[in-house]
């Protein structure tokens, strides 16, 4: 999410830059150019407007023309103003209520309400180690109700029984009971939706709320939709009103709009961000976060705590007492790819790094192929265990097998040797070097 619009921005600040001083004109030709790269990326008219009105303000009352570094001070000025847009500071989910919380999910069919209830348990129940129930209200769609059980099974989350014929109602009813008998912490109601907003659909969403009582109604929206789904929230939030929104398929949208209008025309936060497929795919919406992503200055914050969650202590522990050894063979390797994967793959690490995606526009074809992470997983999955262990073993006949077995050509295995005895030779190095002379000695001498 946001490339076009981080790219676009890079573009107009290298230019601010390169300038030693900024002329009134430099400022307006700026913002002018900020403001069609945000129209660009599919930012809501109005939004834009109240944006650039409020950055030229302070651009003229800060005298930013003056500083020492104009370039510099003119992107930490927008920096501020994006966060303000999106939010300023994170909004928790508030469960701060008697048990059991309640939270109701709406939006329209297909943007993703169900898949997001059962991310939104499985976070729940491992970030705040608390109960969870989830309930589906979709009687109209084919199998909405199989869907969600199968996903809270997937979860290890408990599920409301289905009883064929009940009315959303009814099924509210027994979810509330059920949820006070067994003691629930949360509640998650998966409500209805429809391809497009109807009043069926309303008054439906009305009675549900007026009987559950949620503390938090979540509006979910699809990011593909761009300024679809702002109009299509602001509706939700006028009929049922709502308190949040979680922003689904985001690895698909490569504006952002959404992202950047649904507070400015709702008032309400963005709370989660749906970045994949997976249940495990799901993460807390920071505003500051955000912001520093589309600028290009990295989420080292999110960077560190990705790692925290997806890197195994003990594989870690044992694999720095091998390197100490300045051991390192491709279950090591293979051990790596898993847990890059883990953090969301390589263009999930790289977009959280300062400076990163204007290198990335400079490489031929200017992406990241996230398939060559799989295809090297295939390929070490291919060697016996003999092989992985000594990939001196490795002679024209095995390669031509792995290959086959891979499905991958001899050149890519050949890649990944090369790969795999460039990191092998850093560990020896750096397996050599005791702490003190690693220290004096820097990250330099490990690829001198």
């Amino acid at each position: 999410m946001f490339e076009s619009l981080s790219a676009n921005l890079g573009k107009i600040f290298d230019k601010l830059t390169r300038k030693g001083f900024l002329s009134e004109d430099d400022c307006n030709l700026a913002l002018r150019e900020v403001r069609i790269a945000l129209l660009e990326a599919d930012v809501s008219l109005s939004v834009v407007k109240d944006f650039i009105e409020k950055v030229k303000v302070d651009l003229i009352g800060k005298e930013i023309i003056k500083k020492v570094s104009p370039g510099q001070m003119v992107i930490k000025l927008v920096q501020d103003h994006l966060t303000e847009l999106l939010g300023s500071e994170q909004s928790e989910l508030n469960l701060s209520i008697t048990p059991p919380a309640v939270i109701m999910m709406v939006g329209l069919q297909g943007s993703g309400k169900t898949t997001s209830s059962a991310k939104l348990a499985l976070r729940i129940k491992q970030k705040q180690h608390k109960k969870v129930l989830l309930a589906a209200l979709d009687v109209a769609r084919p199998a909405a109700l199989e869907q969600l059980e199968v996903l809270a099974r997937q979860a290890e989350i408990t599920s409301l029984p289905i009883i064929k014929g009940d009315s959303p109602l009814e099924i509210t009813k027994r979810a509330l009971a059920l949820a006070r008998l067994e003691s629930y912490d949360v509640l998650i109601l998966d409500t209805a939706g429809r391809l497009h907003i109807d009043e069926l659909l309303m008054d439906e969403l009305v009675q549900v709320k007026s009987l559950a009582n949620p503390i938090e109604t979540l509006f979910v929206a699809d990011s593909m939709t761009g300024q679809d789904s702002v109009n299509i929230a602001s509706i939700f939030h006028q009929k049922v009103g709502i308190t949040g929104a979680i922003l689904t398929r985001i690895d698909g949208d490569a504006r952002g709009g959404a992202a950047l209008s649904i507070r400015g025309v709702t008032g309400c936060p963005i709370k989660f961000l749906g970045v994949g497929e997976k249940l495990s795919e799901f993460e807390e919406f920071h505003p500051e976060r955000i912001s520093s992503r589309i600028l290009d200055m990295g989420d080292i914050v999110s960077l560190v705590e990705k790692a925290a969650e997806s890197i195994d202590m003990e594989e870690a522990e044992a694999m720095a007492k091998k390197i100490q050894k300045g051991s390192f063979d491709l279950n090591d390797m293979a051990s790596q790819i898993k847990t890059i994967r883990k953090m969301g793959g390589l263009g999930g690490m790289m977009a959280m790094i300062p400076g990163v995606k204007k290198l990335q526009s400079q490489l031929p074809g200017g992406a990241i192929d996230e398939k060559m992470i799989g295809r090297q997983e295939a390929i070490i999955s291919s060697m016996t265990k003999q092989e992985r262990r000594f990939p001196k073993l490795l002679n024209a006949s095995r390669k031509r097998r792995i290959a086959a077995g891979a499905g991958v050509s001899a050149q890519e295995i050949n890649k990944l040797l090369k790969q795999y005895q460039d990191m092998a030779t850093m560990v020896k190095r750096l397996g050599k070097m005791d702490q003190k002379s690693f220290l004096r000695s820097g990250m330099a001498k490990l690829f001198s």
